[in-house]
């Protein structure tokens, strides 16, 4: 039987709560009345991969906008007052490649993001010029490297990267590796023991390192065992020097249903944001009106015209937030 294409939509929140209390067991629903959604982007249009900073009376998240129609993607700013209240948004980083996972973090009073940024073949820093709409990249940290999720902390006296490498046979959504420096903008050295986690129940970074109530590293991974961007687990490193790493994976395992009753199909990231927590989740959708999008971008790329709303390609008008199926848009 032949069934209509199929496509993820995914929408992005913040939770009121940090992220240790995410490690508790919770039942389905437990979190949905403490969430606070981005706005819906549009029919096509997702925001996914959520990162935050809060300054003064604003809090700032960082977010992959990506449509459909074009398959790229531009990491978004939005910004909330005290009261969460959306007070608007903004494209502050765009190139020829895709852009997604704007992950943030601050060293010596200044703010950085290093974007998900595979296809250029690099992992790279950006610098805030202008918090938080100025960006300029800074170095490759990882040049020659078609990584993904790259995800930082600094740890006895180490700042740590752990990401991912995309390459044949789905090998992004099952390795872990990991890499160490003395500075954040490197040099950076591969650890001997990469890929330390090859296992699709959850390697591939899924948010904010942080540290546990125990002391411990804990880092959020994604399983993709069943499908990308399943679910949220948790790796907690007993020990992560130089040489070696050892680590046991943590009871609880978050699904879509936790945060949202529209969109239960999935969670893939969950980042710090002081006393917030960041976090999307998805629905899966099946509609022949995809085959109408991807005709109309195959049109618009010969330079045959086209193009418009997509609405007008099927009259699918996805509720809330929406995320692309990664693997249909590699």
């Amino acid at each position: 039987m032949i069934r209509a294409p199929r496509s993820d939509f995914w929408q992005a929140g913040l939770v009121h709560a940090p992220i240790a209390a995410l490690l508790e067991p919770a039942r389905p629903g437990a979190w949905q009345e403490r969430v606070t959604w981005l706005p819906d982007p549009g029919p096509w249009r997702y925001l996914a991969d959520p990162f935050g900073l809060r300054r003064g009376d604003a809090t700032h998240v960082f977010v992959e906008a990506f449509d459909y129609r074009t398959k790229h993607a531009v990491i978004e700013h939005h910004e909330f007052g005290p009261d969460l209240g959306w007070r608007g948004k903004d494209v502050v980083l765009a190139r020829p490649f895709h852009l997604s996972y704007p992950f943030l973090v601050e060293d010596h009073g200044e703010v950085f993001m290093i974007p998900e940024s595979h296809r250029a073949g690099e992992i790279a820093l950006y610098r805030a010029r202008e918090f938080p709409r100025r960006w300029e990249r800074e170095t490759a940290l990882l040049a020659g490297v078609p990584g993904a999720e790259a995800s930082v902390i600094k740890h006895q006296g180490l700042w740590w990267m752990f990401f991912t490498v995309v390459g044949p046979r789905a090998r992004d959504q099952r390795e872990l590796h990991v890499a160490h420096a003395e500075q954040l903008t490197g040099p950076w050295r591969l650890h001997p023991l990469n890929p330390i986690l090859d296992d699709p129940h959850g390697a591939r970074p899924g948010g904010t390192p942080f540290i546990g109530l125990d002391g411990s590293l804990v880092l959020p991974v994604q399983d993709c065992a069943q499908v990308y961007g399943g679910a949220l687990r948790f790796l907690s490193f007993a020990t992560l020097t130089p040489e070696s790493a050892t680590f046991e994976r943590l009871a609880p395992r978050l699904t879509g249903d936790l945060f949202s009753a529209s969109h239960r199909d999935g969670c893939h990231t969950l980042a710090q944001c002081g006393d917030l927590t960041l976090v999307d989740t998805k629905r899966t959708v099946r509609s022949w009106a995809r085959h109408g999008i991807n005709l109309q971008r195959q049109v618009a790329r010969l330079g045959l015209g086209g193009g418009g709303d997509a609405s007008a390609s099927g009259e699918l008008k996805p509720s809330s937030s929406t995320h692309g199926d990664r693997r249909a848009r590699a």
